[in-house]
């Protein structure tokens, strides 16, 4: 799956959010961290909201995870280092009867 398209719309999002003036990502040492400049100086937990929001709707109907951890902040700059990832857990029946097999998912493992 490339993430560019889910990158994308995710910048797209929040650049549209009120609390954000502009909203950018880099990658360093293969490592993505998002950039975004704050309009005044609002509360962290608004920001973590918008950031929650707009990787949500970016994921829609996508088999995608998101992770997101503060770095730092300087001014109304605040940094950080957000991932889309792939869940690790298998998505469909191998034929090998493995005890982890999704379609025992809905079923007691015992029974």
């Amino acid at each position: 799956m490339n993430l560019d398209h889910i990158w994308n719309r995710f910048i797209q999002l929040l650049q549209a959010d009120p609390l954000i003036n502009k909203a950018y990502y880099k990658k360093v040492a293969g490592i993505p961290f998002l950039y975004l400049r704050a309009i005044g100086n609002p509360p962290d937990r608004l920001l973590d909201a918008a950031i929650r929001r707009s990787s949500a709707t970016a994921m829609k109907g996508k088999q995608l995870h998101s992770e997101t951890v503060f770095v730092r902040s300087d001014d109304q700059l605040f940094v950080y280092r957000h991932r889309f990832f792939v869940p690790q857990q298998k998505m469909f029946c191998c034929g090998n009867q493995c005890a982890d097999c999704v379609l025992l998912k809905g079923q007691s493992y015992w029974t």
